[in-house]
């Protein structure tokens, strides 16, 4: 039998039992897309990472996989899995490292117990198919809860972002299937990133966040590096200052993230930073018929 060893982690926070789990094969070379997909959909977590041997130094190939498909970006499989390459000593923590999942380059650095990239292209924003009176419907809210037109906004996976009001607001959404079927299903965006801006200042911008998509069911995730990329790259598209964020999500669900994001000032226009931390929770292994 072959043995495919991973490593569980959860991503975007310091604390056990939090954030967003994920799970990282290494040395995954010879191992077939269909038992990668296969793995995925075992291990049922909402990203696993398969990373190929380094192709030079602080350099690997990396690819993502839900329990349904093969993604060409996702955010907490990247920093999580620069985290695990730091914690078992595999890169050069000083000069940081660079993953390579199908988008592109992401170069990761490490500062301050966090691992940071930035995105390999710049926000993509759109108008979205969904108007405010439909997200209305779709959230189970009142209109004032709603503001303005929400918009899809991408750097790598698209997302309708849907800014609410208050906390108050983000607590009590209740998602229609019904809706969810007949507008966000059909749409180029099959994801929906609800956001309340709690403070806004030049040092930072506070933002309470959550993330439905649709596997197999509805589903709520709670640490989005992807969406939290694409918001505030829509955000700094309303501004030419620096933007600096901290994103807070998963607290509706018992697993509290933060998310750390940056864009405009010193960083390319349009690219945006996502950075966290992350903790190494166990590890296991797989037996693969030959």
């Amino acid at each position: 039998m072959k043995i495919a060893e991973y490593y569980l982690l959860d991503v975007f926070t310091d604390q056990p039992f939090t954030g967003n789990p994920l799970a990282v094969f290494l040395e995954v070379d010879g191992l077939a897309t269909s038992t990668m997909q296969a793995l995925a959909n075992e291990l049922n977590l909402a990203e696993t990472v398969f990373l190929s041997p380094a192709t030079g130094p602080n350099h690997y190939p990396m690819r993502i996989f839900t329990p349904t498909q093969e993604l060409l970006f996702a955010g907490h499989p990247t920093v999580g899995t620069a985290q695990l390459l730091a914690e078992l000593k595999l890169v050069n923590h000083t000069q940081g490292v660079v993953l390579q999942p199908p988008i592109g380059e992401l170069a990761v650095t490490y500062e301050q117990g966090r691992a940071t990239f930035t995105t390999a292209q710049p926000a993509i924003i759109t108008d979205s198919t969904i108007d405010r009176l439909t997200a209305v419907e779709l959230l189970g809210l009142d209109i004032h809860q709603v503001i303005g037109d929400p918009v899809i906004s991408s750097c790598g996976l698209p997302f309708h972002l849907i800014e609410l009001t208050d906390q108050a607001a983000l607590e009590s959404v209740h998602i229609s299937t019904a809706t969810w079927a007949s507008t966000v299903t059909p749409s180029s965006a099959e994801q929906v990133y609800l956001y309340v801006i709690e403070q806004k200042n030049e040092a930072e911008t506070v933002v309470k966040s959550r993330m439905f998509h649709i596997h197999a069911s509805l589903c709520e995730d709670p640490a989005t590096g992807s969406a939290a990329a694409a918001l505030t790259g829509y955000l700094a598209s309303l501004q030419p200052d620096a933007l600096q964020c901290k994103i807070h999500q998963g607290v509706e669900m018992g697993r509290p993230s933060i998310i750390y994001t940056a864009a405009n000032g010193d960083i390319k226009i349009g690219l945006v930073e996502v950075g966290g931390n992350a903790v190494v929770m166990g590890r296991g292994a797989f037996n693969l018929p030959q």
